[in-house]
């Protein structure tokens, strides 16, 4: 996973207020994992603090997929995978088997691994403390949340003391500077983008820094920067419940999932009572005890992708039994020493709880609004990893202001148990008459490998600036029979995302 890669021709480092100047970037051929398409690799030198340009400087590592049909080539097209903590050089890489013919015809397409991500200087913690962390992101009590956040205070020093000063400059308006380097780095006047999840919000303050050196930029499950920590919990929460819902219902009309004559709504509720009543224990040599927690998680990466729905069906079904196999299902996630999620996170968001009182009247609050699912566990634990985080928020909330640009194409899932459709819509409108929303009637996280249609629309999009009509949905795309994970409905493209992001990445 972790390919050398040779190192680049520095960009001169800017002014605060200034553009980089456009030194070229050296690039050496190197492979990919698979051994399809040709690939260059290189890495680009970029100010820990682009408040002090010419201050200490990280390496940014790029991989690029040269275009093969290098005479009709039209530029660079740069993408972002999402998470926090998704390698862009990865998704590059991977670019033979992700994305269509026709993008790879056409476009360099260059992947680049964010500050503090992957090989660009990774973000380093202490596995213990986040290990101890991650079993106290549920506080009940005024003494659980007060261990919490002494924990995550802990936590982040260590990830301070192991990275250096980078950890202080995470945030997202530090990486926009960082991919204008890189436009710069490649001699483009103007780039194209295509980012997914987290990436959509690089792809936002990037246009609404530099909405003149745009090309054409597609935001693929979006984020709201716009949102307190109220709305931020309120709409992950009914995403989560809207998104289970819909795989309830499937099952209900699907005769070959194995819960076809059951109420999925009622499993899951009867499965996280017993759960929360230490009634949920699964045989063996160790029997262990299954936690409300462990419940929820079960099913946030399966709604990210409805190809795996015949085996959330099972392991369900299995973990209703107390089989021995639902062991499988509840594998445990990993415990990365490479941990940047927390460090990018909480420096663009505000998440400050003033007491576990607040933090308690939310929860009621998102049950009694989501009785099936409860809460969002990617939002709750989001909110409740950044209590004490001691880095500042730098990157705080806001609305955003784009101006100038071209047409922007936004497309989102109706139902994305990580980003909704809500999220989608009001940054569409924050954005205003430069954006196009395109809405995906299914369930799922990252339309480009849920649905041909959306497909389609991205692939002409990014080709010929041709934007669909505001307004446009694509039909849903309902799983027929188990697949293998990752390919995507028709096409024969291999979904590359993230399995999931921060602490719910899993080590399958």
């Amino acid at each position: 996973m972790f390919g050398q890669l040779l190192t680049g021709t520095a960009v001169a480092a800017p002014s605060a207020t200034t553009t980089p100047s456009p030194g070229r970037i050296a690039w050496e051929p190197c492979e990919s994992p698979s051994g399809q398409g040709t690939f260059e690799c290189a890495t680009l030198k970029v100010p820990v603090d682009w408040k002090r340009p010419r201050g200490a400087t990280i390496d940014l590592a790029l991989a690029r997929h040269l275009a093969t049909d290098p005479q009709r080539r039209i530029g660079s097209l740069l993408i972002n995978p999402g998470g926090p903590g998704g390698s862009g050089v990865d998704f590059a890489l991977d670019a033979p088997e992700a994305f269509s013919p026709e993008l790879l015809e056409r476009f360099d397409i260059v992947g680049f691994d964010p500050r503090g991500i992957g090989r660009s200087n990774p973000v380093m913690c202490d596995m213990d403390l986040l290990t101890a962390q991650g079993e106290l992101l549920y506080p009940d009590s005024d003494s659980s949340f007060a261990t919490l956040r002494e924990a995550n205070r802990a936590l982040g020093e260590s990830c301070r003391d192991l990275t250096g000063p980078l950890v202080d400059h995470m945030d997202t308006g530090s990486v926009v500077r960082d991919m204008d380097a890189i436009r710069a780095g490649l001699g483009e006047q103007r780039i194209s983008y295509y980012g997914v999840s987290y990436g959509t919000l690089i792809g936002q303050q990037y246009a609404e820094r530099y909405p003149h050196r745009v090309r054409a930029m597609t935001l693929d499950s979006n984020m709201d920067h716009s949102l307190g920590m109220w709305d931020f919990q309120k709409t992950e929460t009914r995403a989560v419940e809207e998104a289970y819902g819909q795989f309830a219902d499937w099952c209900a009309r699907t005769p070959s999932c194995v819960l076809h004559d059951q109420d999925a709504r009622a499993l899951f509720d009867s499965l996280y009572k017993r759960a929360e009543a230490g009634e949920l224990v699964l045989p063996g040599d160790q029997p262990h005890t299954v936690t409300p927690q462990e419940v929820q998680n079960l099913i946030v990466g399966p709604l990210y992708r409805p190809t795996t729905w015949f085996q959330l069906a099972q392991d369900l079904a299995d973990l209703d039994a107390t089989a021995a196999g639902a062991a499988r299902s509840l594998r445990k996630f990993g415990e990365p020493t490479e941990f940047p999620f927390f460090s990018v996170v909480c420096q663009d968001y505000d998440f400050d709880v003033p007491s576990y009182a607040t933090l308690a009247r939310f929860e009621r609050e998102l049950v009694r609004r989501a009785p099936v699912t409860r809460v969002s566990p990617l939002g709750w634990t989001v909110q409740t990893g950044c209590q004490d985080w001691p880095t500042e928020v730098t990157n705080p909330p806001r609305r955003l202001h784009v101006d100038g640009t071209p047409k922007i194409l936004m497309t989102n899932s109706r139902f994305d148990p990580a980003t909704p459709h809500d999220w989608a819509s009001n940054a569409a409108r924050q954005i205003g008459r430069e954006a196009v929303l395109l809405t995906y009637d299914g369930v799922g996280h990252g339309t480009y490998w849920r649905s041909p249609c959306a497909r389609d629309a991205i692939n002409t999009y990014l080709l010929t600036l041709k934007a669909p009509r505001k307004g446009t949905h694509c039909p849903a795309v309902w799983p027929t029979g188990p697949s293998v994970q990752r390919q995507s409905p028709s096409g024969g493209l291999v979904d590359p995302l993230p399995d999931l992001p921060g602490p719910y990445r899993s080590t399958a």
